[in-house]
């Protein structure tokens, strides 16, 4: 009995071990994205928490590999650390939330997507300035694609691996529902916008390497990456103005 746990002890740590570095590689893609004052060595230590639960959760029978599931997990667990935190000014919350109310506003009343200008407009400040504001919610928009939704009724895209409690086909259902909400609201979406997305979320590459591609500078790369997730959340937070916006689209394509 004794040498059984110390087996599973030492295999435990083994797998700890082993995926260190994994933890160490999610934590410094998210670093990047924060003011300089958030501690690495925080992140990375939030990230361990949420490795050892997918080590001690994981089940080989649900056919999906503990790397992916760590992955989710480890990146929860920093993401969760960080909603603890309040490193932005109130202003720049104010701000990003100014911009999301205008977007949301100006797509109700148009029926179609707004454009920088016409944001900038909105708010009544000038289009410089509207891109600063958007540079100060680069920090604000971290997690923005993860958690949609109210603090009672969030979506979560990075925690959809469920624990062996909780029922796995109505999890996936949600996720499958979301995803199909996620592309039709990315599709809605100016093209520079939905390069710049697919070239960060799923390619993974850094805002310098996507200004070289793009050719645009790192810094409006920001700019353009905070305002699309401004827009997916405006549209996410309220499916029935993306339902407005496919009719309205389904309408232009019907004209002779």
């Amino acid at each position: 009995m004794i040498v059984s746990e110390q087996r599973e002890t030492g295999k435990r740590e083994h797998l700890i071990l082993e995926h260190l570095s994994q933890v160490k590689l999610i934590a410094r893609r998210i670093h990047e994205r924060l003011p300089v004052s958030v501690s690495l060595d925080d992140l990375i230590s939030a990230g361990i928490v949420g490795l050892i639960a997918a080590i001690d959760r994981y089940d080989s029978s649900h056919d999906v590999k503990l790397k992916t599931y760590a992955e989710y997990k480890i990146r929860g667990a920093i993401l969760d650390s960080l909603r603890g935190l309040d490193w932005a000014p109130r202003q720049q919350r104010k701000r990003a939330k100014l911009i999301e109310g205008a977007i949301a506003a100006l797509e109700q009343k148009r029926h179609q997507v707004p454009t920088e200008e016409e944001i900038a407009a909105y708010l009544g400040l000038p289009v410089s300035e509207y891109q600063e504001w958007l540079s100060e919610a680069q920090g604000l928009t971290l997690g923005s694609l993860e958690g949609i939704g109210s603090q009672e009724n969030r979506y979560d895209l990075l925690s959809y691996l469920s624990s062996a409690d909780e029922q796995w086909p109505s999890r996936i259902v949600e996720r499958a529902e979301l995803e199909s909400l996620l592309a039709e609201a990315i599709e809605k979406i100016p093209h520079i916008e939905r390069t710049v997305l697919n070239l960060y979320y799923y390619e993974e590459i850094t805002l310098r390497e996507i200004a070289e591609v793009v050719g645009l500078h790192e810094s409006r790369v920001s700019q353009l990456k905070a305002q699309a997730v401004l827009r997916l959340r405006s549209l996410l937070a309220k499916p029935q103005s993306l339902s407005q916006l496919n009719a309205s689209s389904r309408s232009r394509k019907s004209l002779p």
